[in-house]
C-alpha cells in the first residue's frame, strides 16, 4: 500500500501506520481522511495483520488537529461534508475486527484526539497533549468527540473537556480514563510493540468477537448485549482456534492460533 500522506510497515502480524505530515505537525485535511479510510478498507480482510499500531510522524505532534486553513473558505455544506468524511474515516479505523493501539507521541488536538478515541487502547508519551480545542474556534468536535469522549469518560467530564478547550496532560487523562498508560518518551513504542505482540498471540478470531461484543453491547440495554455475548461465544465452538487454545490448555504447551 503506496500513500502520500501516511507510511506503513509490517512487521509479522503487527502493522504500524504512521501519519506522515511532519511540517503541518500531521493535522487532518481531505487527503488524509481519505487515505485513511482507504487504508481501513485494505487491511480489514488482512487475516495476516491481529493487531494496528497507529502513531504520528515526527517528536512534537500525533495529530495536532484538522487542517485550520484549508477549513478557512468552508461552505456550510462543505463543513458538513468534511465532518461526515472523516467520522466515516474514523468509524473504518473503529470497526477493524482486530485490536487497534494509538501511540500518542505528542499533541493530539481536535481530529487527533478524536482519532485516537476511534482506537482499541491509547498508550501516550508523557509529553502527550490531548484536547478538544474547537470552540476556541467558534466551531464545535465534529470527528466523533462528542459522541465518543462521553462513552469514554461520562457527560460530565466530557462537558468540562469540551466546553473549555483546554489541553490535558498525559497522566491527567489516564486519570480521565481513556489513556490506559503513560510512558517516558523514549519507551512508547517499545511498550507500544510489546502489547501488540501480546494481543497477537492470542486467538485473533477470539478477539475480534470481543471487540464485537464490547463496541456493539455498550450501547445496548444490558439484556441484549448479554444474548449478542452467548451468541458470539457459541460462535466460536465453530473455530479451529477454539479446539487449538483448550487443547494447549490441557496439555500445558503455548497454543498455536491459525485465525481459523
Amino acid at each position: 500500500m503506496t500513500f502520500k500522506t501516511l507510511l506503513y510497515q509490517q512487521n509479522g502480524p503487527i502493522g504500524i501506520l504512521t501519519i506522515n505530515r511532519p511540517q503541518a505537525l500531521n493535522a487532518l485535511n481531505e487527503q488524509v481522511l481519505q487515505e485513511l479510510k482507504s487504508f481501513a478498507d485494505q487491511i480489514r480482510s488482512d487475516k495476516n495483520i491481529r493487531v494496528l499500531i497507529i502513531t504520528g510522524s515526527g517528536e512534537k505532534a500525533f495529530v495536532a488537529g484538522a487542517d485550520i486553513k484549508a477549513m478557512q473558505e468552508m461552505t456550510p455544506s462543505d463543513a458538513e461534508a468534511f465532518s461526515i468524511a472523516a467520522q466515516t474515516a474514523f468509524n473504518a479505523i473503529e470497526e477493524l475486527p482486530f485490536a487497534v493501539i494509538a501511540a500518542v507521541n505528542g499533541f493530539a488536538l481536535g481530529g487527533g484526539c478524536e482519532l485516537a478515541l476511534s482506537c482499541d487502547i491509547i498508550l501516550a508519551s508523557g509529553k502527550a497533549k490531548f484536547g478538544l480545542p474547537e470552540v476556541t474556534l467558534g466551531l464545535l468536535p465534529c470527528f466523533g468527540g462528542t459522541q465518543r469522549l462521553p462513552r469514554a469518560i461520562g457527560l460530565y467530564k466530557a462537558r468540562e473537556m469540551v466546553f473549555s478547550g483546554e489541553f490535558y496532560s498525559a497522566e491527567a487523562c489516564k486519570d480521565f480514563g481513556f489513556v490506559n498508560h503513560a510512558f517516558a518518551p523514549e519507551e512508547l513504542m517499545n511498550e507500544a510493540q510489546k502489547l501488540a505482540e501480546k494481543i497477537a498471540a492470542r486467538g485473533p478470531v477470539a478477539v475480534a468477537k470481543a471487540k464485537q461484543s464490547l463496541n456493539t453491547g455498550f450501547e445496548l440495554h444490558i439484556t441484549d448485549g448479554l444474548k449478542q455475548e452467548a451468541a458470539l461465544f457459541g460462535e466460536l465452538f465453530t473455530t479451529e482456534d477454539h479446539h487449538e487454545g483448550i487443547g494447549a490448555f490441557i496439555e500445558k504447551r503455548n497454543p498455536n492460533f491459525k485465525g481459523n
